[in-house]
């Protein structure tokens, strides 16, 4: 194909523009031997008539009729990718802005929910509380997690955060471990008294607990619990967080609590859920939002500018609103046409990285939007 093509004698952006296509995906055509997921057929047969147009032989990859296949986790989506030296180089980068990026809480990008939800754990982990915080994957959760504990230890509050442990965590015993009231309760002893052993019937072991709390609450300490991957508990679990929410010293809760999950989780704590009503009164749901209306210009402007670099110089006016379209799932039910969106940190960061690579590689100056969409 490459040799063919340097038989024609022109340019990259001259040919695309007689073919009436992009640069990129010309360029993909002919390096890559990659060609677009949609009419693959009419865009072979456009380029191979241009050769036979211009006198030169047609590369036999033009006339294959075998459909072409791709490696799937090549392009996926939400695939991890970071940028090579050379494209850092290229923009001027002193680091990979996404990649292993989060060092202080500068590093992380502050809208208006993140915002919001940042302080409602600092003062649930201060002065009690019960909150949910609720985003898709690759949202930002555990970053806001990771930014609380390092909060917490540089203002040298007397918060002990008690986190039990959750791995292999689902909400029945079939698919896995469920996640129970008394290892809970063990996890708290385990933080609070750890010399103590645990007191074999239920109801000694939690008036054991609610001791325990009581004598580190008078040595000046606070508590907080907080559950990762909720949205695995089972909905009995939910229901006696409740239990532990109440335990108090005089007017003082002993325990905030924060649980952190996927959108299933407000499915589970959903007003009209008469099953868990009572947690439902009492815990707050925060949301962590996609970057829309605006947002995303500003997240990546910040992500660059800790890395040293420029937006201007790395996106171009087309990039941004590709970027959105790209992360944008339309779907069709009874009810109409519904978008939903999945510009989130995550998708977003592999994404343009992605793109900011193979800017690169095709010798392009910045990402635009037929690069974003040729991925």
């Amino acid at each position: 194909m490459k040799t063919a093509f340097n038989e024609l004698g022109k340019s990259y952006q001259t040919i695309a523009n007689e073919l009436g296509i992009s640069k990129t995906a010309l360029v993909n055509a002919v390096v890559h031997g990659t060609f677009p997921s949609k009419n693959t057929v009419a865009f072979k047969a456009n380029l191979a008539e241009y050769f036979i147009k211009n006198k030169v032989s047609v590369p036999s990859i033009l006339t294959q009729t075998k459909p072409q296949t791709q490696d799937k986790d090549e392009f996926m989506l939400l695939r991890k990718s970071t940028l090579n030296p050379q494209t850092r180089r290229h923009f001027g980068l002193s680091c990979d802005p996404f990649d292993d990026e989060i060092r202080s809480s500068d590093d992380i990008f502050k809208s208006d929910d993140v915002r919001y939800i940042r302080e409602r754990l600092y003062d649930v982990a201060s002065n009690g509380g019960f909150l949910a915080v609720i985003g898709e994957s690759g949202a930002g959760k555990s970053t806001l997690r990771e930014d609380l504990h390092d909060r917490i230890l540089k203002d040298g509050k007397s918060t002990i955060i008690i986190e039990p442990y959750v791995l292999a965590m689902e909400d029945n015993d079939i698919k896995g471990k469920t996640l129970k009231s008394v290892h809970i309760a063990e996890s708290i002893l385990e933080a609070v008294a750890p010399s103590e052993k645990p007191k074999r019937s239920p109801e000694a072991r939690f008036r054991q607990i609610h001791k325990a709390l009581t004598e580190s609450h008078k040595a000046g300490n606070r508590h907080l619990i907080v559950i990762e991957e909720a949205h695995g508990l089972p909905i009995p679990t939910l229901k006696h967080l409740k239990r532990f929410y109440e335990l108090k010293a005089g007017f003082d809760r002993l325990l905030g609590i924060v649980l952190i999950g996927q959108t299933e989780l407000a499915t589970k704590l959903a007003e009209n859920n008469p099953t868990v009503r009572e947690v439902v009164q009492r815990c707050e749901i925060a949301t962590l939002e996609p970057l829309t209306d605006g947002k995303l210009a500003s997240y990546l402007k910040h992500k660059f500018e800790r890395a040293g670099g420029d937006i201007k110089r790395i996106l171009d006016e087309s990039a941004l609103d590709a970027i959105s379209e790209r992360l944008t799932v339309k779907s069709r039910s009874k009810a109409g046409m519904h978008e939903h969106s999945l510009l989130y940190p995550l998708a977003v960061n592999n994404l343009v990285a992605h793109a900011m690579n193979e800017t690169v590689y095709l010798g392009f100056d910045a990402v635009d939007s037929d690069i974003i969409k040729s991925i």
